[in-house]
């Protein structure tokens, strides 16, 4: 062993002998492992004074094993010292100190830890469904999907880029109700400052009205400060309002707002900003 690695096993080691002071008197911290079970189980505090009947009981709360199909064996080091043979028998009769091992043997034939029954989840028998149950199944995924596909056989998913089902009840409403009319610019004018959603996007009204070749009712032709739009005023090769490209779109009334909306200084909004020096 380096010199290094040495003096790390006495640094991590260096406490040990201190480990089981603070345990009461006449109670002892003893590592338990069982012979069906790979796994070592934590320390278990037992008072010395507790019949190895007791041991027993205390022992199959935590690894199944009832206590007449125990045998116990009390280990140091992995060397058996003796066997825990007389339930009568207090712990301590037998010498058993903070740091020792019981080792369960598991006489029961039809145990179900045997074999790996406890460990070993290959052994575990799944539920399994066929294709054809779940096809009969209502509520599952998939019938969900069959659903709107056959109502729609275009219908994408929403995972795949698909409208969810709020967006398509909002957009079937949508299409029920009438197209807005005059009374949904009711307050705008052209050359008002305005902002749209979403995105907050800030700019001026440059149009009110209905645009031919594209849907019915009004909208709402705002002149972008920023190149957040669609276009530059011109729809179906017709010259609505004139600005540069991506400074243009054609938005329903309802998600326009017109008011004291200057346009955005970046550099004031740098300036006021906590977050950045």
């Amino acid at each position: 062993m380096s010199a290094d690695m040495a003096a790390l096993k006495g640094w991590v080691t260096a406490a040990d002998a201190n480990m089981y002071k603070s345990l009461p008197h006449g109670t002892v911290s003893l590592t338990v492992t069982h012979s069906n079970l790979k796994a070592t189980m934590i320390e278990l505090k037992f008072d010395l004074h507790q019949t190895i009947e007791s041991v027993k009981r205390k022992i199959y709360t935590h690894c199944g094993t009832k206590p007449d199909s125990q045998k116990l064996q009390l280990r140091s080091a992995g060397r058996v010292l003796t066997m825990l043979a007389d339930d009568s028998r207090m712990l301590g009769y037998y010498g058993a100190e903070s740091g020792m091992e019981v080792h369960v043997m598991d006489t029961d034939p039809f145990s179900l830890s045997r074999g790996g029954g406890l460990e070993d989840v290959s052994l575990v028998q799944k539920y399994r469904m066929t294709d054809e149950e779940y096809d009969q199944r209502k509520g599952t995924l998939r019938s969900w999907i069959k659903e709107h596909k056959a109502k729609d056989p275009k219908w994408v998913a929403p995972w795949n880029g698909g409208p969810t089902d709020a967006q398509l009840d909002a957009q079937a409403k949508e299409a029920e109700a009438p197209p807005p009319g005059p009374e949904s610019v009711e307050g705008m004018k052209v050359g008002d400052r305005c902002e749209v959603s979403p995105g907050g996007r800030r700019g001026a009204v440059m149009f009110l009205g209905e645009v031919e070749g594209m849907a019915p009712g009004y909208w709402v032709g705002v002149r972008f400060d920023e190149p957040v739009g669609r276009g530059n005023g011109t729809v179906k090769g017709k010259q609505i309002f004139v600005t540069e490209e991506k400074h243009a779109s054609f938005i329903r009334p309802k998600n326009v707002a017109v008011g004291d909306y200057p346009e955005k200084d970046l550099l004031d909004e740098l300036d006021d900003s906590e977050d950045e020096i």
